[in-house]
């Protein structure tokens, strides 16, 4: 986990995007690892002190490859 403190005027999804790039599917995650984050408000208080989660790398697929002159 990744410890992160906000300044003025961010919310949980500006903060997912700054440190993640994308937010889908990962504010919940964010709320789930800090229990009474979504009690702050919409805009966090600046200095709230949030605990970033490090993610699973996904596992790619192998695909299979297909010759167009079989």
């Amino acid at each position: 986990m990744t410890p992160f403190v906000t300044r003025q005027g961010q919310t949980v999804d500006m903060v997912c995007w700054e440190h993640y790039r994308r937010t889908a599917d990962i504010t919940e995650i964010v709320f789930d690892a800090n229990p009474g984050l979504a009690d702050l408000g919409p805009v966090l208080p600046m200095g709230t002190r949030i605990l970033l989660p490090d993610l699973p790398v996904p596992q790619r697929e192998a695909r299979k490859l297909t010759s167009l002159w079989d």
